[in-house]
């Protein structure tokens, strides 16, 4: 929640084998701070992205690729020194690619 509060980069959620109205009780009583969800009813997406455990959370490179993946809770820590700096260094290398 945190992070998405910051504005800094957009979060993408995917409710992984979950009902859709027990996903979305959740979110309403925990808050949600995704841009949007997918859902991955069956399983399929988490067997074809190698999911094993969930939470699981992927930094996506500009061009499409896995940055890096995160098994387990983030914390304040991990947020701060290895996933925001993640999301900056290729923040920053997007921006010098667009300019001339």
């Amino acid at each position: 929640m945190e992070l998405s509060a910051t504005g800094e980069v957009p979060l993408y959620g995917i409710n992984y084998k979950d009902p859709p109205d027990q996903a979305r009780a959740w979110l309403d009583e925990l808050g949600d701070p995704y841009a949007r969800i997918g859902a991955d009813i069956n399983g399929r997406a988490g067997i074809e992205w190698g999911v094993y455990g969930v939470p699981e959370t992927y930094v996506i490179a500009p061009d499409g690729t896995i940055a890096y993946r995160h098994v387990g809770p983030i914390t304040r820590a991990i947020l701060q020194e290895t996933l925001l700096p993640i999301v900056r260094d290729h923040k920053t290398q997007s921006a010098k690619e667009k300019t001339p």
